[in-house]
């Protein structure tokens, strides 16, 4: 479906340019907007790679696993439909490391294998469960204490301090996981989903 959205506004922008004759207006936004998508994207890998880096070392020294001891009694409390030591619960434990350290593009594929997994415990295929519902909640919300694609992208607009929005974007994303949670277990409470496996 948004693939149709973009066809027609690139459709619509294109015939609505050639009618009021602005057709090289076009063009140079086309060539402006790909140069500026190209020196982004360069700037992204780059700290991408940096984080990721970080991740595996991290993983190497097994400091993830530390973080997951850590965080297990908050994942089981949040998922408690979820029986312990499934393996959805190691997909949502790097899920939310990954987003702890702003790094989105790698929680995704985490966040997919996880929602996999909780799919193997749906006994309705074709409904989300309370687990599915929380994992996409705080995926959605998750506290962000490092916000690396944000830098990157201050960082090639030539930010005198990029990394000034730490503390307001942890304190944004915050704020948005705790709303995230207590709708969550507002839910669960009112569809009686608190049940343990």
């Amino acid at each position: 479906m948004v693939n149709f959205i973009w066809l027609f506004f690139i459709v619509a922008s294109v015939a609505v340019a050639a009618c009021t004759g602005k057709m090289d207006a076009v063009t140079q936004a086309a060539f402006d907007g790909a140069k500026s998508g190209v020196t982004v994207s360069f700037g992204l890998i780059s700290i991408m790679v940096f984080w990721l880096g970080m991740m595996r070392i991290a993983e190497d020294a097994e400091l993830l696993k530390k973080l997951a001891r850590l965080l297990g009694p908050l994942v089981r409390w949040l998922f408690p439909d979820i029986p312990r030591n499934h393996p959805a619960i190691g997909y949502i434990m790097s899920n939310l490391s990954a987003n702890l350290f702003g790094l989105g593009n790698a929680a995704t594929p985490m966040g997919i294998k996880a929602m996999q997994e909780l799919q193997k415990l749906n006994p309705h295929p074709d409904t989300a469960t309370p687990a599915m519902c929380t994992l996409l909640a705080l995926n959605t919300s998750s506290i962000t204490i490092i916000p690396t694609t944000l830098i990157a992208i201050r960082m090639n607009y030539g930010s005198a301090n990029p990394a000034e929005i730490i503390g307001t974007t942890l304190a944004a994303t915050f704020i948005a996981t705790a709303a995230a949670i207590a709708a969550d277990r507002w839910y669960r409470k009112r569809s009686g989903g608190e049940e343990l496996v």
